[in-house]
């Protein structure tokens, strides 16, 4: 024909109006998106499909996009950390009940009075075993929070903590030693080596610490309790293929 290639480009037929299948699939994920405020279109695009939308990530983030929902913010990958023989200084979970890993997290109630949460994750199957809520924790409160859990999920080969002076009392670590649990003390000012527990705890402050205001310990205990049951049982998590921890069908049938 004699044109030159660079005068002629594709240009996109827009449409006036969606289609009712379209309308339906925005309405359902706006419906997530408010439910789920604190989810990205990846986390939102496997609920869609728990829910029967047949539809993958990048049609969701279109929509997410022209509906100016939140996105993820990008970080910055972090060194792994090494030995000086390049061994990873972390010991990694292989099966359940392998490593449970504990920590504290911290804040304020509306009247700033100070509370802590005690903060225990099986490092395995991530699912997070309990949120024990309190003014005030010590070495006795974490055994009293442990108890049921050994009762319930039997216990753990380790147990991962930090130098806290909560995890490195003597009674704590005579109780370890009783019950036969070997203790994996991080190094100091290293909280990456306690990633699992780190990663839930700001998946807590982001998910709820930083959207409610408690004014009681009560309070903070009753939606922190129904965020955990959520984030156990409904939260796609990406380490296990965008399933939850607890999924609802195993949670109710038991294993298959």
């Amino acid at each position: 024909m004699g044109f030159s290639r660079s005068t002629h480009q594709y240009q996109k037929i827009s449409k006036d109006e969606d289609s009712p299948h379209d309308i339906e699939l925005r309405l359902a994920l706006i419906r997530l998106a408010k439910q789920y405020g604190r989810y990205g279109y990846r986390k939102i695009t496997q609920l869609l499909k728990v829910e029967g939308w047949d539809i993958n990530h990048k049609r969701v983030e279109r929509i997410w996009r022209e509906e100016g929902l939140q996105l993820p913010q990008r970080h910055k990958k972090r060194r792994r950390l090494y030995h000086k023989d390049s061994s990873v200084i972390r010991l990694r979970p292989k099966y359940p009940n392998h490593i449970w890993s504990v920590d504290f997290v911290h804040d304020r109630l509306s009247n700033g009075r100070s509370y802590k949460m005690l903060t225990v994750i099986d490092e395995y199957t991530r699912e997070a075993l309990t949120v024990s809520i309190h003014t005030k924790m010590n070495g006795e409160d974490v055994l009293e929070a442990l108890y049921p859990l050994l009762l319930k999920h039997g216990k753990p080969e380790y147990l991962r903590s930090d130098n806290g002076p909560e995890f490195a009392s003597q009674s704590f670590q005579a109780w370890l030693k009783k019950v036969s649990i070997e203790p994996i003390r991080i190094y100091p000012g290293s909280p990456w080596e306690n990633g699992y527990n780190e990663r839930f705890n700001g998946t807590l402050r982001h998910e709820v610490l930083n959207t409610e205001w408690f004014t009681t310990i009560d309070q903070a205990r009753t939606v922190i309790g129904k965020w955990l049951r959520q984030y156990n049982k409904v939260r796609p998590h990406q380490a296990l293929n965008m399933r939850p921890p607890v999924p609802e069908t195993l949670a109710t049938n038991g294993p298959e």
